[in-house]
């Protein structure tokens, strides 16, 4: 097993190793790395302890977790292509980019790879304005290049899992230029038109996520369209027989590419209530749209018909983007009856920001809020349901800047959050960078940032009286580019993302953060996160275990037990710049199988170190 280009393996012919045979064949090199730090210390305890737990994978816990389906056995990587690798050197990042990192990924434990929209769009919304969901974007490749994707990933044992928005689509969708060509004619009733209120003005008071009205003036109609988000992301009506068959065919479209699942977008805002004025909730006079429509009655029964109609029969896996769902809901989701395998919710996310998406009102917050949050949203899928654990995406800041603001050291905090992420019960979900402890950006201008939320926010805090430094530090925090800055693979020219100008600059970091560099340091974020990978690999409790939390009332330390059969597996984290006590007595009879620090003496935690002790020996 050799090493090229930033850490890719390749077996000593140069064929692309898959994950299963990547994790069979270096059992040796993890065994070495596997207490974290640097490869200086005791192979030989550790090689014993990949032995022992190798053993230990046999018997009643090796039996639950081959119960799982595939999806609950594995790591699903987020890339957001646009950023990921440029192989044409036009600046932004292409499909044929993501193909050759296939076996980056492979080493990562990747069995699947979520990709944010690669649809044809305009691009206003970096993909999430859809043209055509049928054919690819040219910034991103060509039909062909996606079938590639597909069939090599799926050489390497990785299956390809498409974003679906189907809350809306873009202006620019012929679908909609026929609907508002007029009001007769075969897609007339594919969007959300509505009559001017008695004073000519919007039907209602709502006001979109994106800020403004809800609301858009069509001339040829003469008529409002609906837009939860952006003007040019009108949203589809969902109560059109004709326009949800459509949607089904274009799923099934995609499982018969060979696609292993769907990430479904914005999915609580598909079913519309009653088309009324809500409660100002500020001095425009307007009310959040999202409280006036979120999950409104009704829209399970939209999604059953999904399940039945696109996902039965097949292996392919759905995890559906739930902002508002509660935990207490969950079980109406997700399940044997639920509508999705999996839905994200983001009361853990929330937290920071007191449970709103108002970025200058943020909130104090203890770490007991973090934990009740994650507590909260196991155990209502301890029983029927599983859970995607994460703690990026697209969508948000950098974790560790988001939960660790104050962090000393982004390094060790970052492998701190890895193993609180891969040790969860559930499937964890890892956004691209995140592998390599990636910050957050801070660029001088609010004209620097191209995310459209970031100017809504920034205006919003401008609104409410912040000054202008204020508004702007409030996007360095939570601005979506914080996540969307490219790739850094190596320390060359635009961090080897582009030959070309990037669409948004590189972090200024990369010459001393990238894969190549942290590849070949085994103590490393990237290091770890590989050696997290093992772990899971190796002890069947990670993957199948129950999940019950350890001193819940700690403010300093988050731990948890996985339990399954004979195996037992406990993680303690600890969030704070001091060296904290933990009771030995919750690590009795488990030995030390990973460590942020090293080699760990039961009953402390150095500042920001954390643990995973498990029961190895068979």
């Amino acid at each position: 097993m050799g090493f090229k280009d930033g850490g890719n393996p390749v077996s000593p012919t140069g064929a692309p190793v898959s994950r299963r045979a990547f994790i069979t064949a270096t059992a040796g090199l993890g065994a070495a790395l596997v207490l974290g730090g640097c490869a200086t210390g005791s192979a030989s305890s550790s090689a014993m302890r990949q032995e022992s737990a190798s053993a230990g994978a046999t018997g009643a816990a090796a039996a639950e977790r081959a119960a799982l389906k595939w999806w609950q056995d594995t790591i699903v990587y987020e890339a957001y292509p646009k950023s990921f690798l440029d192989t044409k050197g036009a600046g932004t990042g292409t499909i044929d980019g993501i193909t050759a990192k296939l076996d980056y990924l492979a080493q990562l434990g990747v069995g699947a790879i979520w990709l944010t929209p690669v649809y044809r769009s305009p691009m206003k919304d970096n993909g999430y304005d859809v043209a055509d969901y049928y054919d690819i974007d040219p910034s991103f490749g060509t039909m062909a290049d996606m079938e590639r994707l597909i069939s090599e990933a799926g050489e390497r044992d990785i299956r390809i899992v498409m974003d679906l928005v189907m809350n809306h689509t873009s202006n620019e969708s012929a679908w909609f230029t026929e609907s508002s060509s007029s009001r007769d004619n075969d897609k007339a009733d594919w969007y959300i038109w509505r009559d001017a209120a008695e004073d000519g003005g919007a039907p209602t008071n709502w006001r979109s996520i994106f800020g403004g009205s809800a609301w858009t003036w069509c001339e040829e109609r003469q008529q409002y369209y609906l837009h939860t988000f952006g003007d040019f992301q009108p949203d589809l009506n969902w109560e059109c027989d004709a326009l949800r068959r459509e949607l089904h065919d274009m799923a099934r479209f995609w499982l018969d590419k060979g696609v292993g699942g769907f990430r479904l977008d914005a999915i609580p805002y598909i079913k519309k209530p009653a088309f009324v004025d809500g409660a100002p909730d500020k001095a425009d006079g307007m009310c959040a749209i999202h409280d006036a429509t979120v999950n409104t009655p009704g829209i399970l029964d939209f999604l059953q018909e999904f399940k039945r109609e696109v996902m039965s029969g097949t292996d392919a896996f759905t995890v559906g983007e739930a902002n508002g769902v509660p935990a207490s809901e969950l079980s109406s989701w997700v399940g044997d009856d639920g509508v999705f395998d999996m839905i994200f919710e983001f009361s853990h996310m929330l937290v920071p920001l007191g449970g709103k998406e108002i970025w200058h009102e943020p909130a104090e917050w203890k770490l007991t809020d973090l934990k009740r949050a994650f507590a909260a949203s196991q155990q209502a899928t301890a029983e029927n349901g599983w859970y995607p654990m994460y703690l990026e995406n697209h969508d948000q800041p950098r974790s560790v800047p988001h939960f660790l603001p104050n962090a000393s050291d982004g390094a060790a905090a970052a492998k701190m959050l890895g193993c609180v992420l891969m040790t969860m019960r559930g499937t964890p979900f890892l956004y691209q960078g995140e592998e390599l402890g990636y910050l957050n950006v801070a660029w001088p201008s609010i004209d620097d940032y191209d995310d459209v939320s970031s100017h809504n926010q920034y205006q919003l805090a401008l609104d409410a009286g912040k000054t202008p430094d204020e508004a702007l530090d409030c996007v360095h925090e939570m601005s979506r580019d914080n996540a969307r800055t490219p790739m850094q693979w190596d320390a060359s020219e635009n961090a080897g993302f582009t030959t070309g100008k990037p669409w948004l600059p590189v972090h200024d970091d990369y010459r001393e953060c990238n894969a190549h560099d942290q590849a070949e340091d085994a103590g490393s974020v990237l290091s770890h996160y590989r050696r997290l990978a093992e772990l899971r690999q190796a002890l069947p409790v990670l993957a199948a275990g129950d999940w019950r939390e350890l001193e819940a009332e700690s403010e300093q330390v988050f731990a948890f037990e996985r339990a399954c059969a004979e195996q037992r597996a406990v993680t303690l984290a600890n969030f704070t710049e001091d060296e904290v006590a933990f009771d030995p007595a919750l690590v009795d009879g488990l030995e030390l199988a990973l460590g942020t620090h090293g080699e760990s003496e039961p009953g402390t935690l150095r500042p920001l170190e954390a643990v995973v002790y498990a029961s190895i020996s068979s």
